[in-house]
């Protein structure tokens, strides 16, 4: 069950950022508006640069994802990885910037990822004792 959780965590997870990944090199202007940001050359300049940040999470999220998946010995530590990750850009962007928004889906999502991995971890534990 734990597993089956993480699975779906990380592959909406990866959905996500994909989208804003695709957002950020198509049409830069939407994804600035999401964040409330004006475009100007200068801003359309840091989402191309956020755009190539949100694909190389993609790409972990992907990675993890394939890791969990065929279950490598080892997917808990990209799990972890993301999950710290997406809370600590939720907390900091609710901290500097009152984005209470980012706090939930940021915070939420790697919240859930890193209980689901602790959980998961824990059944195959206990299944192998």
């Amino acid at each position: 069950m734990a597993r089956t959780a993480l699975l779906v965590l990380l592959l909406l997870a990866l959905v996500i950022e994909l989208g804003l990944t695709v957002g950020g090199f198509a049409a830069p202007e939407v994804l600035l508006a999401k964040f409330g940001v004006g475009a100007t050359p200068d801003t359309r300049f840091m989402a191309y640069a956020l755009a190539w940040l949100l694909l190389f999470v993609s790409v972990v999220d992907a990675a993890a994802l394939w890791q969990v998946w065929r279950r490598q010995p080892h997917y808990a530590t990209l799990c972890y990885v993301l999950g710290f990750w997406w809370m600590g850009i939720g907390l900091g962007l609710y901290l500097n910037y009152h984005r209470l928004d980012n706090l939930l889906l940021d915070t939420g999502k790697g919240l859930l990822i890193v209980l689901a991995t602790w959980q998961s971890r824990r059944n195959s534990l206990v299944m192998a004792t």
